[in-house]
């Protein structure tokens, strides 16, 4: 399948919940924003993301709303970072393995039918974070469901080809220090999202160099 991609295309997609729009953080320092900066830096073209993301939502809610953004591809890159809000509200390991397959074809589709154009993050940690102590949640159970999730999307990823980056052992490095948080106690900061952009930055440099697919 020929991809729709051209080498001209700079436009990024974002797709997501608050760890990708960056609750309690200005739009420059969130990870997309930074990745972005980040590969202008090393030269690779690609625009500032356009953002389809809320804080709180969960995988069925970030498709109703790309089905009302109804953003127009091909983007040279589509990023998708989504989980933590079905974990946080128990909802069943099943239905999301299937929203999140959903989810990444409509990512591949709109990078061209191009997979090499995605990227997924894993879903951080946030069973370490003051919020969670304060609010009395387990943090080995959090840890267990969110590696669960995670493992959902990586074997689906590895099906159809997509780049998967897990950021979940950083989230957990310092996932209690207060220079990694917003004032929440439960968000990232943008130094967190920093080293997110990081363990990011060489795989969409990959992807963006790489032609298109046949």
């Amino acid at each position: 399948m020929h991809s729709d991609v051209t080498a001209s295309t700079t436009r990024y997609l974002a797709l997501g919940d608050s760890y990708t729009i960056g609750e309690g953080v200005p739009a420059a320092g969130t990870w997309p924003f930074q990745l972005a900066a980040a590969l202008r830096a090393q030269g690779i073209g690609l625009d500032d993301p356009q953002v389809i993301a809320t804080t709180g939502w969960t995988t069925d809610e970030l498709a109703a709303a790309i089905d009302e953004a109804a953003p127009q591809g091909p983007f040279a890159l589509v990023s998708l970072l989504i989980g933590v809000n079905n974990q946080y509200r128990g909802r069943p390991l099943a239905e999301y393995r299937q929203q999140f397959e959903q989810l990444l074809q409509r990512a591949i589709a709109l990078a061209g039918e191009d997979p090499r154009r995605v990227l997924v993050l894993s879903t951080p940690d946030w069973g370490f974070t003051p919020y969670a102590q304060q609010n009395g949640r387990d943090a080995a159970q959090v840890a267990r469901e969110i590696d669960d999730f995670n493992a959902a999307e990586q074997a689906c990823c590895g099906d159809y080809g997509v780049a998967f980056v897990d950021i979940t052992p950083t989230s957990r490095e310092d996932g209690a220090n207060p220079a990694m948080l917003v004032e929440d106690g439960l968000h990232p900061s943008a130094l967190m999202y920093q080293r997110w952009m990081e363990q990011a930055l060489p795989v969409a440099a990959g992807l963006l160099k790489a032609p298109p697919a046949a």
